[in-house]
């Protein structure tokens, strides 16, 4: 599929979706349980839950499975290593929901998951269509 302006605009758009429902609405207790500790199996789930999205996203597009194994393997390595970054610092500084810092913290999450998918719908762009 040509990466025309409207089909990079919908891959976003799916993409945002995806991460709505995977970081929202599919996360377990266990999932969010110690994410503090680096060896997490929870956020290693999460992350793969990530990865399941992208490639049903990447896959409605027609892209070729060499390309969504590398980006799903990038994906989950970058996906574990923010959300790890968000939780460690969250935990040094014991935030709360009720401090302005737990909200910046949580919104730097969110901006670099959605800097994640325009490198990825970047690379798709680039080396696909």
């Amino acid at each position: 599929m040509p990466a025309t302006l409207g089909t990079v605009l919908l891959m976003l758009c799916l993409l945002q979706i995806k991460h709505m429902f995977a970081d929202f609405y599919l996360q377990t207790p266990k999932m969010l349980s110690g994410r503090g500790e680096y060896f997490h199996w929870g956020r290693a789930q999460h992350a793969a839950v990530h990865v399941i999205g992208s490639v049903l996203v990447f896959l409605v597009f027609g892209t070729p499975l060499p390309f969504i194994v590398i980006i799903a393997g990038l994906e989950w390595i970058v996906h574990f290593n923010i959300d790890f970054a968000k939780a460690s610092y969250s935990d040094k500084k014991q935030l709360m929901p009720t401090q302005a810092a737990f909200w910046r913290a949580a919104g730097l999450d969110q901006c670099m998951h959605n800097l994640t998918y325009v490198a990825m719908v970047w690379a798709w762009a680039t080396f696909t269509a």
